[in-house]
């Protein structure tokens, strides 16, 4: 070992560039929140190479003066903490850290002006080499190039991606930041194309805001998004919440943000899994778009160089707050689904199929020319419908609702109008058609009655005119007979039945046809997930989605017209009932227009 000595400045800036400097996006999203920070309106990032070559972030903010402009290149050297007091902290950067480090591995050129001064002034560094501030050409606002990314610092080069995926992480970067000030434009260009353009939006409410989250996320979450507003000991969440059929396989589409800044907390996104977790099956993920606004004292953001991590003093109370947002809002949608469901069954008949073994493309034919109106007046009498010689259709059997009007255009779901395969329900409402999941749709049905009774005080009970033993393994038998008490909380009577065995006394009142033995034998299954630090009632969706599935309606079994209009109007009142226990869609709703469309009508 050698002498201990103190490093030399470059080297410092170098080590302390590779934690907040990690890849190009990184360095780019540090140069738009200074944008941001400096009031600008509209900021605009080229890039080559994926930030390789260049990175040119240019903005219309308040810009800086001679001064201030070497000033801004010394380590630590900040505006935005003018009280030295980091726990109030009000802007995105504080740290001062960002300019010195990218200037310590890159060619950094910068030009500013203020809107006082008569020109800008431009400074460069090599390496960490600064050089002398001069005159420059510039309109008011900042210009800040950096060339040759990485190359003080040969070896982070060899770590970067293709240049395609390092675009799409400055795109990422960009996208966050954009959604959190959609008063602010944003536009991204590699030369060839401009993968991020997006407009200010005007106002800074709940609708401008969702108004730039389509242009981010898509038009299909701002058609299925559920407004998010809630407040708790001065901690206030907004945003907006997809519906649970809405998903995807990843959480690449959940943004979470502190005070107007991008974050990635693992208890964010923790809550937002257990909110969800009874509406989705496992492997799906929602897709959300949180701003969590809470006092500068109550949240740490100096935890780590990127700023990417928070830490809050009260992790209960944030956490508690989303989940209860989260579920009020769900629970308020009740029955609505994703319109994405009937734009994938439509997409599903469009596309090819395989059939006894050969491919099938649906073609349909193009649109008949339009007939003058003294042909089509001519040619109308042959298009009539025939019913026994007449023109006019038989009267409905169904009956009228109470208001007089017809049940399909009286209730969301419509009237039911047959039953096929004895499992889907066919419904016809006001302006299209309802296919329903009978069995889907009674077992959210069931276990929302389940929550609700034990809510109230206890799940209601009855016995079996036959006692049901079920053979289990003895660990099973001893797991079920363990949680004895808590099951019969929850409806569910059971005691021990000699070795390996246990005995079911009654079951809840709710359940229909329950299959008691295959009940018994998959919640000892379960319980081996639960294990014992959790008690049943915290894993309350868990439990009773599974009674709920084996007592449902079961798909074969025959319905009539009044048991069918009993099963919609109940989904039309139950909570969630848009999605069954496993996140599986309970209807598709096809309207006319998309009828039309799968015959080639439009």
């Amino acid at each position: 070992m050698t002498a201990i000595r103190r490093l030399p400045e470059t080297i410092v800036n170098r080590i302390a560039a590779g934690e907040v400097v990690e890849r190009p996006a990184a360095a780019v999203k540090e140069l738009v929140e200074n944008s941001i920070d400096a009031g600008a309106s509209r900021i605009e990032v080229v890039v080559r190479d994926g930030g390789r070559s260049l990175i040119a972030v240019t903005d219309d903010g308040c810009g800086m003066g001679r001064d201030e402009l070497a000033m801004a290149v010394e380590r630590h050297a900040t505006s935005k903490l003018p009280d030295d007091d980091l726990w109030h902290i009000a802007t995105l950067g504080f740290r001062g850290e960002a300019l010195p480090s990218i200037g310590a591995v890159s060619r950094l050129a910068l030009t500013s002006r203020t809107g006082d001064d008569a020109h800008a002034w431009s400074l460069t560094i090599d390496a960490g080499r600064v050089g002398a501030v001069e005159p420059a050409a510039h309109p008011p606002g900042t210009r800040v190039e950096v060339r040759d990314l990485f190359y003080a610092t040969p070896a982070r080069l060899r770590f970067l991606k293709a240049t395609a995926t390092e675009l799409g992480h400055i795109t990422d970067a960009v996208h966050r930041l954009a959604m959190a000030h959609p008063t602010v434009a944003f536009q991204v260009s590699d030369g060839a194309r401009t993968p991020v353009k997006l407009p200010a939006v005007a106002g800074d409410g709940a609708q401008a805001r969702l108004e730039r989250l389509a242009a981010v996320m898509g038009r299909a979450f701002s058609d299925n998004a559920l407004p998010i507003d809630a407040e708790r000991e001065g901690i206030s969440v907004t945003g907006f919440a997809g519906l649970p059929t809405l998903n995807r396989t990843t959480t690449a589409q959940q943004f979470l943000f502190v005070n107007g800044r991008a974050v990635r907390d693992r208890l964010l996104y923790g809550a937002v899994r257990g909110a969800y977790q009874d509406v989705l099956a496992g492997g799906r993920h929602p897709l959300v778009a949180l701003f969590l606004d809470i006092a500068p004292e109550l949240v740490d953001v100096n935890v780590h160089p990127t700023k990417a991590e928070v830490r809050f003093r009260d992790a209960g109370l944030v956490r508690g707050l989303i989940v209860a947002a989260l579920r009020h809002a769900l629970a308020g949608a009740g029955h609505r689904a994703a319109t994405s469901v009937a734009d994938a069954a439509i997409a599903a008949v469009r596309t090819d199929g395989v059939a006894s073994g050969r491919t099938m493309t649906y073609r349909f034919p193009a649109p008949r020319p339009r007939l003058s109106r003294g042909l089509a007046e001519q040619a109308a009498p042959f298009h009539a419908p025939l019913f026994g010689g007449s023109a006019t259709p038989p009267a409905s059997p169904e009956p009228a609702s109470p208001d007089g009007h017809d049940p399909a255009a009286a209730y969301p779901l419509g009237a039911a109008r047959a039953q096929v395969h004895g499992t889907y329900v066919i419904a016809q409402t006001a302006d299209g058609i309802v296919i329903v999941d009978q069995h889907a749709a009674h077992e959210r049905l069931v276990q929302e009655r389940i929550k609700a009774a034990l809510a109230a005080g206890g799940v209601p009970r009855q016995g079996l005119l036959i006692p049901e033993v079920v053979e289990l393994e003895d660990a099973a038998a001893d797991r079920i007979a363990g949680r004895a008490d808590e099951l019969a909380e929850l409806g569910l009577l059971i005691e021990r039945f000699g070795p390996g065995a246990v005995l079911v006394r009654e079951v809840p009142a709710l359940l229909v046809e329950v299959d008691a033995a295959g009940l018994v034998r998959d919640l000892a299954d379960d319980m081996v997930e639960v294990g014992e630090a959790l008690s049943l009632k915290d894993r309350l969706g868990d439990v009773s989605a599974r009674m709920a599935c084996h007592s449902s309606v079961r798909a074969g079994r025959r319905l009539n017209i009044a048991e069918m209009n009993a099963l919609l109007r109940d989904m039309e009142a139950t909570p969630l009932a848009g999605q069954c226990s496993h996140g599986r869609p309970t209807y598709v709703e096809l309207r006319l227009a998309d009828i039309e469309r799968l015959f080639g009508r439009r």
